[in-house]
């Protein structure tokens, strides 16, 4: 749990030989010593530039913001679900997640999750920088969540990775046992094209997928190396069907007790370090293809265009889910959908 620690008020003077002892800044307890969790290995590119961030915060505001980054959730039971839920209640003060999971909380952030939505990162923070983001960052302050502004870092577009076929075309998928997170915008996207989701939390990625609960999973390339998926997968399916980012929240129970001039410090930091890790990622997608292939992955270029007419019917119910407002200014980045 987060506590404000005010400063230390000394209502007598300290003398010394020849004077008064001068208290420095470094001598002064913090005002806010705070823990950030996110779902990442400790050496992924949200965690250098997370760490790099609040090192940065507290060297501006003279130590007065301490912020310590939990890579893993920090291990708690319960994964991501719970780490949302203790940002609500304010017992957690910061953590990053995709929208389709906060989507359980906050229907209108489902239009990040959605498949074949978005046709490229450039697009997507054109829209998560702009508009899109702005409108999404007022419904999740309903729900007790600050969105930092321009504060969401990147995970990248999606490809399918199984340890048992290639998926060339939408019939490969009949019947696959798929991994998905504990969200509706991705276990009935899933179910539209024919797969058998399988919920899992991503702290529970690999186990599910080592233990042959689930042939196959979806996320970029990054997460297949990092969390060393080419141990328990095969084939690398090429199809850019989705993204997911990680949204920088805060608890709008601590948000509304820091000062104006601590809020401008972190949001000011949180966009300068996402664009940072943006770019980070960008190139780990491109030469971990080359990487993993390294490691016996077998890749292929799927047929998209297979997938997308069984999409219809779920555009349809995401589109009433996530409301008129933000699926409106959706297209207006994206074109029509559906």
């Amino acid at each position: 749990m987060s506590h404000k620690i005010s400063r230390r008020v000394f209502t007598g003077s300290a003398l010394a030989v020849g004077g008064l002892t001068l208290l420095t800044r470094s001598a002064i307890a913090a005002d806010f010593e705070l823990r950030q969790f996110h779902n990442q290995p400790a050496d992924s590119p949200l965690n250098k530039r997370l760490v790099e961030m609040w090192a940065a915060v507290k060297e501006e505001t003279g130590g007065r913001v301490q912020v310590q980054t939990f890579p893993e959730n920090n291990q708690i039971p319960g994964g991501d679900p719970a780490a949302l839920q203790m940002v609500v209640s304010g017992e957690l003060d910061f953590f990053t997640l995709n929208g389709g999971s906060i989507g359980n909380l906050v229907p209108a952030t489902n239009v990040q999750g959605l498949l074949f939505a978005f046709h490229d990162p450039a697009q997507i923070f054109e829209s998560l920088d702009g508009d899109l983001g702005d409108y999404l960052r007022q419904e999740m302050m309903a729900k007790g969540l600050y969105a930092v502004p321009r504060g969401c870092f990147d995970n990248g577009m999606h490809q399918i990775t199984c340890s048992t076929r290639p998926i060339r075309s939408v019939d490969d998928l009949q019947g696959l046992k798929i991994r998905t997170p504990d969200a509706p915008i991705y276990v009935e996207a899933w179910k539209a094209l024919g797969a058998s989701p399988v919920v899992a939390n991503i702290n529970k990625l690999y186990e599910t997928l080592k233990s042959g609960a689930a042939e196959a999973q979806t996320n970029p390339l990054a997460i297949a190396e990092f969390m060393k998926l080419y141990e328990v997968q095969k084939y690398v399916s090429m199809t850019n069907h989705g993204w997911s980012g990680f949204n920088l929240l805060a608890s709008m129970k601590l948000w509304q007790r820091l000062s104006a001039d601590l809020q401008q410090t972190i949001e000011r930091n949180a966009m300068k370090y996402a664009r940072l890790q943006r770019a980070d990622n960008a190139a780990f997608n491109i030469e971990f293809r080359t990487k993993l292939a390294q490691q016996g992955m077998i890749f292929n270029e799927a047929d998209t265009s297979s997938f997308r007419g069984k999409l219809t019917p779920y555009y349809a119910r995401w589109k009433d889910t996530v409301g008129q407002r933000a699926w409106g200014l959706l297209e207006s980045h994206v074109g029509k959908l559906g």
